[in-house]
């Protein structure tokens, strides 16, 4: 009774399909604890970025990103040796116990410098795996047809705890002192593991529901395989396959590179956008405090916005439109923000941008770039998604990092840099809608082939 009437509550924001409900809510509380967890962070990072000098940014960045190559085998093995219910709890608690140590060493006030700059990375490569460690996990459980409907709103999850997450800093951080909040993101995390752990249970049990329903009622199964099944079950054994075998698969699929190439132009435009606002923050403020208020001020203004376009608007518009021209709103979005920040580089300005990148990112963008994985094999899934998301991201960072150096060092105002910017967010637009096509172009095969053999004719 009680799932019932959520059915019909959810029902009023999201088309969701009764043997959906529980596989839904606890993707949402999974995403939500996951990066409330991270933006009680985030603030810190940034503060971090700043404190150690905006010149040191692209050593970071680049530092980041060999961090990302050390670790991306290691979870390439992981993942083909252990199954899905015991890696991704896995994953969360080697960066819960990560925590704990800076927490230590913070608190003794051990290596204090040196401790911020590794801090700094760490984030960034916690950021990463955390999350696309989560949707490569939506990816498995949902089809392409229910994620265009579901990413959405599970992403708002996400969005939720990004809205809690910058409050609690903002309210914490004074009277709990900025270390100490690093306990309370190791408590988000575990509830995220909870999360997970419950989302495998209902996974199971929902597939199981729903292949009584489809026996019981054949008659009425018009619908392709696809969708006639919410869920997948849980894995009982690793997913096998070469530590390095992710690379390999990006390099031979041109599906997959071009995704791959679509991630790189996000990290370089966002990294142009980041750049340009530490240098603009920096020159605002030289106090700490005010500077780490600041970077939970815009990260709450994005979180309002993202959560109501992601719970009201998300899930019609991809359902609607395709995963392609949803995709590319985003870059249109850094068009038009690149061209406001050349015309006037002020903190508002920033700010205002921040705002609607991100909210057009996490709101519309990042599902619909999510569902783009749905069509792809299981080891597809976790090793050349986790490929993309976490060398290809974090390698055009760092790149990037330095091509802005090299552009500031040739004497460009960050105007200049700005109006530079824009073929790239062109390209980058045309390229979304390429990848729209292929994955209409690749649900549709899969459609045909799970048909069954008296409907393929059809």
């Amino acid at each position: 009774m009680n799932e019932t009437l959520l059915h019909r509550w959810l029902s009023r924001v999201v088309a969701v399909r009764p043997g959906e409900v529980r596989a839904l809510c606890w993707s949402f509380g999974y995403f939500f604890c996951l990066l409330a967890g991270y933006y009680v962070l985030r603030p810190l990072r940034d503060e971090m970025g700043i404190a150690g000098g905006v010149r040191n940014l692209p050593w970071l960045f680049t530092a980041t990103f060999l961090a990302m190559l050390a670790a991306v085998p290691v979870f390439g093995a992981v993942v083909a040796h252990l199954p899905r219910r015991r890696f991704i709890p896995l994953v969360y608690h080697f960066f819960v116990a990560n925590i704990a140590i800076f927490w230590l060493l913070l608190t003794f006030d051990i290596g204090k410098v040196q401790v911020a700059r590794v801090f700094f990375v760490w984030i960034s490569v916690f950021n990463l795996f955390a999350v696309s460690v989560f949707w490569s996990f939506m990816a498995d459980l949902f089809a392409s047809e229910q994620g265009k409907r579901l990413f959405g709103f599970i992403a708002a999850g996400g969005s939720a705890g990004a809205l809690l997450g910058p409050a609690l800093t903002v309210g914490l951080a004074v009277p709990l002192g900025p270390v100490n909040l690093l306990i309370v993101a190791m408590l988000l995390l575990e509830a995220a593991v909870l999360c997970a752990r419950r989302l495998e249970t209902a996974a199971s049990q929902i597939k199981s529901e729903v292949r009584s329903l489809a026996a019981a009622k054949p008659a009425t199964a018009t619908k392709p395989a696809t969708t006639a099944e919410p869920v997948a079950p849980p894995e009982a054994a690793g997913l096998g396959g070469g530590w390095l075998a992710g690379i390999a698969m990006v390099l031979r699929s041109p599906y997959l590179a071009g995704i791959a190439l679509w991630v790189a132009l996000l990290s370089l435009a966002g990294t142009f956008l980041y750049f340009q606002q530490a240098n603009i923050v920096g020159a605002a403020s030289d106090d700490p405090a005010v500077r780490t208020r600041i970077f939970a001020t815009i990260d709450l203004a994005i979180a309002i916005l993202t959560i109501l376009v992601q719970c009201l608007a998300t899930g019609r518009l991809i359902a609607r439109f395709g995963a392609g021209p949803a995709a590319a709103f985003l870059p249109l979005a850094f068009s038009l923000g690149f061209v406001a920040l050349a015309a006037t580089p002020a903190l508002w300005v920033v700010i205002d941008f921040q705002a609607a990148q991100r909210a057009a990112n996490f709101a519309i963008s990042n599902p619909a770039r999510e569902v783009l994985f749905t069509v792809l094999e299981r080891e597809e899934k976790y090793k050349a998604k986790n490929v993309i998301d976490i060398v290809v991201f974090r390698g055009g960072d760092a790149a990037s990092g330095w091509l802005f150096a090299a552009l500031r060092g040739a004497g460009m105002d960050l105007g200049a840099i700005s109006l530079a910017t824009l073929p790239v967010t062109a390209a980058w637009l045309a390229l979304a809608l390429a990848l729209g096509r292929a994955h209409e172009r690749r649900t549709r095969e899969s459609a045909s082939r799970a048909a069954p053999p008296s409907t393929q004719g059809a």
